[in-house]
């Protein structure tokens, strides 16, 4: 929920957290959702501390803070189905199970990246693993997405197509217009808002007239809700249900995941249209990591000691992912024009 002012004057605020079924995890289940949500997290810190010593250059955006967003969605779905995004998109690779060498390859421009190293942080694909992009142009991706899951419907198949975007393009034309067709074909495609509450520097209150962005599929008949997006377990549930929904032929569904990024919109954003108090408290009161950690621990699922030892695991992977990154060969120059004109 929100309290502040308008007018340009910054605002203090929370992740709101709607009431809504959450999902039963085993054991198994809960150490899975700590474990890619944490393998998401250092890799991203680790990214930004490559971008901070030159290795990355161009636009780089850290998912860090809304890991339960795509962890919880892709435990929803199963292989065949498709998933896109905007360019905060690096959480939405690994979770799609992309190799964390490959990904910062890519980031850092070398040859054993999945664009070859011509495509950096926005614009990677792997067809293997279903993902079709990072993309940099603001709400551009949408209409891809249905247009997955068009393809699906036309095959026979009864794969989804995820289709990621932020707060800030939920109001953009080519959204809408995505919508209709969408809801007239009755494509199975789930349509994902990651809403973290500013749109690079504006805050979704002075940038949009109606801030229940589950709605916006009303006018299109299209159903919608919001979703704790810091809690992977209410994700899931979510997910589950518009999945279901749309395999069994009813076509698309509206997914308002209220979450939160820690850093700037880019690594060259200081943020300073928010306060450190109102990111401490988040980070306090809803980080989706600490609340895996908290149920497992509580619960006598796992000891802590084995949750750090997961955690040196983890930085291990990462480690030797960056160690990759800096030191693997860059795009041989003959390689300028592969695969950007066909």
């Amino acid at each position: 929920m929100t309290e502040g002012v308008a007018h340009g004057a910054r605002a203090t605020r929370t992740v709101a957290t709607p009431r809504g079924p959450v999902a039963e995890f085993s054991r198994a289940g809960e150490l899975k959702a700590y474990r890619d949500m944490l393998l998401i997290r250092r890799f991203e810190e680790k990214a930004g501390q490559l971008y901070g010593m030159g290795f990355i250059g161009g636009f780089c955006h850290l998912y860090i803070g809304q890991e339960a967003v795509v962890v919880g969605m892709q435990m929803a779905i199963k292989p065949g189905d498709q998933v896109i995004t905007t360019y905060r998109d690096h959480g939405h690779m690994l979770a799609c199970g992309m190799d964390p060498k490959g990904v910062m390859a890519e980031l850092t421009g070398r040859r054993g990246g999945y664009s070859k190293g011509k495509g950096g942080s926005m614009h990677m694909f792997s067809k293997s693993k279903a993902f079709y992009g990072g993309h940099g142009i603001v709400g551009a991706n949408v209409p891809l997405g249905a247009g997955l899951a068009f393809a699906n419907k036309y095959r026979g198949n009864d794969h989804v197509s995820l289709t990621y975007f932020g707060d800030g393009a939920a109001n953009q034309g080519q959204v809408y217009e995505s919508f209709n067709m969408a809801k007239l074909w009755s494509l199975p495609v789930i349509f994902i808002i990651e809403n973290n509450r500013y749109a690079m520097g504006t805050s979704v209150e002075r940038a949009a007239a109606t801030v229940d962005f589950s709605h916006r599929g009303a006018s299109f008949d299209i159903p919608g809700e919001q979703v704790d997006g810091m809690d992977v377990r209410a994700v899931k549930a979510a997910g589950d249900k518009a999945v279901a929904a749309a395999r069994a032929g009813k076509g698309p569904y509206i997914l308002e995941m209220l979450t939160y990024r820690y850093r700037g919109h880019s690594m060259s954003d200081p943020a300073k249209y928010r306060t450190r108090e109102e990111v401490d408290r988040v980070r306090e009161e809803s980080d989706p990591i600490e609340r895996v950690k908290k149920r497992v621990v509580d619960g006598g699922m796992i000891k802590e000691d084995e949750l750090r030892a997961i955690d040196v695991e983890i930085r291990g992977i990462v480690n030797a992912a960056a160690e990759f990154a800096q030191n693997d060969a860059e795009p041989d120059v003959a390689e300028l024009y592969t695969d950007v004109f066909v």
